[in-house]
């Protein structure tokens, strides 16, 4: 029996939101201003999940799915919304969170940033599970709300040329000696290279060694093997490639990556951050800048052209030593400096030993950046750039920075890189009060 519902607005993972009978409901595959018929597969006292099933009337804002997987395919949510709407909705979420959790507003509004909405991510970590009664193998995404790996054939977010490979990829892991031991695999394109690291649980013999550097060869790919942790990656075949790199051309910037280290999905719309990061932070030459959780210098680079001296300060080690071999392939190394430090156990001593910045640029992962605002002193920069990954902990932070150090939210605004998904980017300017 399905229950009528009135979907009032989206919440932070993509779900119609609506209230039935005195409590909240989070409907899947539906759209603010619908009426729909919906199924619960999950009640709660106050609170009950339920998926669409049927549409009785409408939103001017739904639109057809692009890709036959959707609804199956737990890689996206918010395909059956228009792509302007999906970033107005981002846009309210992160308003909601600033206030309810924060209870800061921004003074203005940064027009939201609009990128590719297919064929758009440069790397994807993909589940594969070798399926006995069938005798094949799946490569492909979780489906939704499960561990099952989709039975998918193509996918319209990843670049065609690797869409196309999922079923060669399948044929090919199924041909090897230990299809059952091989859990998951990850891609990263490069401008130069594409490259697809293995997770192996076992040891590849002859014939399938020969296996790999075939398909490698027929694809103009290169095979990393990774037998342990995301450290243990190595080159497999073709030993010798350009490398995988992405470049910032308006800053004149190449920037080389390992296939395992983080970098941001969507090269594209990462170009276009970076611009408004440094029209944010405005960095002018003599200013002494920190760029913290800074990875391997995807904001300390474009920062350090400007003739400001840049510390770049990053949990990684590897991922420091990869933002220092980037600082001297871009001849700044003179303008640059990097440091291990966990910022998530920072404090106002260890924060000062660094001597003053005039500014900063912040952009940790989805646990945010709390020790680090709380850790600001008497010295703390006058202006802040803010990149976040997740609204509720941006609102966390913002709150101490406002209500606690005297800041000043004068901006913040999403930015779409993830788009059909519920991801939130967003980017917010704080400046010291006068």
């Amino acid at each position: 029996m399905f229950t009528e519902a009135v979907i009032e607005s989206l919440d932070q993972e993509g779900r119609g939101v609506a209230h039935v009978e005195g409590k909240a409901a989070f409907i899947e595959d539906a759209v603010p201003g619908e009426s729909v018929f919906y199924s619960a597969y999950r009640k709660e006292p106050k609170y009950e999940l339920g998926k669409a099933e049927r549409i009785r009337r409408s939103s001017p804002m739904r639109v057809a799915p692009r890709c036959s997987y959707f609804g199956t395919c737990g890689g996206c949510s918010m395909q059956h919304l228009d792509a302007k709407a999906q970033v107005a909705a981002k846009q309210r979420i992160l308003e909601d969170n600033l206030w309810h959790i924060g209870k800061v507003k921004a003074e203005m509004l940064l027009p939201a940033i609009y990128g590719p909405a297919w064929e758009y991510r440069q790397r994807a970590r993909l589940a594969v599970h070798y399926v006995a009664k069938k005798g094949a193998v799946l490569v492909g995404f979780h489906e939704k709300r499960s561990s099952f790996v989709a039975d998918m054939q193509s996918c319209e977010i990843l670049p065609r040329r690797i869409s196309e490979l999922l079923n060669p990829l399948r044929e090919l892991i199924n041909g090897l000696s230990l299809r059952e031991r091989i859990p998951q695999l990850e891609f990263a394109a490069g401008e130069a290279a594409d490259v697809l690291v293995l997770r192996i649980l076992d040891v590849l013999n002859n014939a399938d060694r020969k296996l790999l550097k075939t398909f490698a060869d027929l694809h103009r790919l290169q095979f990393y093997l990774q037998p342990g942790g995301r450290e243990s990656a190595y080159a497999f075949y073709p030993e010798r490639l350009p490398g995988l790199y992405y470049t910032l051309p308006e800053y004149n910037l190449t920037l080389a990556f390992h296939p395992t280290e983080y970098t941001q999905v969507n090269h594209a719309m990462n170009r276009v951050l970076v611009r408004r990061a440094m029209q944010l932070l405005d960095p002018v030459p003599g200013e002494k800048i920190a760029d913290l959780f800074c990875g391997l210098g995807n904001f300390t680079l474009p920062a350090a052209r400007s003739g400001a001296m840049v510390t770049g300060i990053e949990g990684d080690t590897e991922l420091v030593r990869r933002a220092a071999e980037n600082a001297a392939r871009n001849g700044l190394l003179e303008t640059t400096d990097f440091h291990v430090a966990n910022l998530f156990e920072v404090t106002e001593a260890s924060m000062a030993s660094y001597g003053r910045f005039d500014k900063m640029l912040l952009d940790p992962p989805r646990d945010g950046a709390v020790a680090v605002v709380k850790a600001l002193g008497d010295s703390a920069p006058s202006r802040i750039v803010y990149i976040s990954c997740n609204p509720a902990t941006l609102a966390r932070d913002a709150a101490v920075l406002v209500h606690v150090k005297s800041y000043q939210l004068k901006a913040a605004g999403v930015i779409n890189m993830f788009p059909h998904t519920s991801h939130i980017e967003s980017i917010a300017l704080f400046e010291e009060a006068k």
